[in-house]
């Protein structure tokens, strides 16, 4: 559905349920481990689940998956434990060292302050491109991710989310293609900004967000009349 952030209450709550059903909670940190923050998600939220699953980011891009946890979780694990578990990729020396290098980066003074500085631009630039070409546009942002929502409401669920306008966000994708930006082609993806990109590259894409937005501005008014 997007960048759509926990209500205040919500992971705190199931924080509480998990241990008083003694159950596991895991946080499914794919997209936000290590783009949000150096700690992920659960560093930002203040709290610690008994499970983690991680992706791509720590293999430099490379195909890698991962999972920690509690110490008596983990030693369930075989070696130590009974659960067996392997993988066809497990312990690739290329993504293993492509992601020791990407966590060394990443831990350099700085980086997630720069990742801020143009996530928060990005978003400044959406929120007024939107506002000066008169559409509702709703931008929720976590860290260096975000989703520009086609929806006059503020989007907190699944449910707000799927109101969005989804044609209107399409026509809206095409037309920044032809700006030379690629945006995501569904209106539920994030938008990812990375080390990679510079100030002129975030300039770059909110001068075409404008142009797209006023592009869409006219051709509903064509339609219209």
């Amino acid at each position: 559905m997007g960048v759509v952030p926990p209500q205040t209450g919500f992971l705190e709550k199931l924080r509480q349920l998990t241990e008083e059903f003694k159950a596991l909670l895991i946080f499914d940190e794919v997209i936000t481990g290590f783009r949000v923050a150096y700690g992920g998600a659960q560093a930002l939220c203040g709290i610690t689940p008994d499970l983690t699953c991680l992706g791509k980011v720590i293999g430099g891009g490379l195909p890698v998956g991962a999972y920690g946890g509690r110490q008596d979780i983990m030693q369930m694990v075989a070696p130590s434990g009974p659960v067996y578990q392997a993988g066809t990729l497990a312990g690739n020396p290329l993504a293993m060292t492509a992601g020791i290098e990407t966590l060394k980066i990443l831990s350099q003074a700085r980086t997630y302050q720069q990742l801020e500085e143009r996530s928060s631009q990005l978003e400044k630039g959406i929120v007024e491109a939107a506002a000066e070409a008169g559409l509702k546009m709703q931008v929720s942002r976590v860290g260096s991710i975000l989703t520009a929502f086609f929806s006059k409401e503020a989007v907190f669920d699944y449910d707000a989310a799927k109101q969005a306008d989804t044609e209107t966000y399409g026509r809206f994708f095409q037309q920044l293609l032809e700006e030379g930006v690629y945006w995501p082609p569904s209106q539920f993806e994030a938008v990812f900004v990375s080390t990679a990109h510079s100030n002129d590259d975030i300039q770059t894409t909110v001068k075409a967000v404008g142009k797209a937005l006023e592009y869409l501005v006219s051709a509903t008014r064509e339609v219209s009349t």
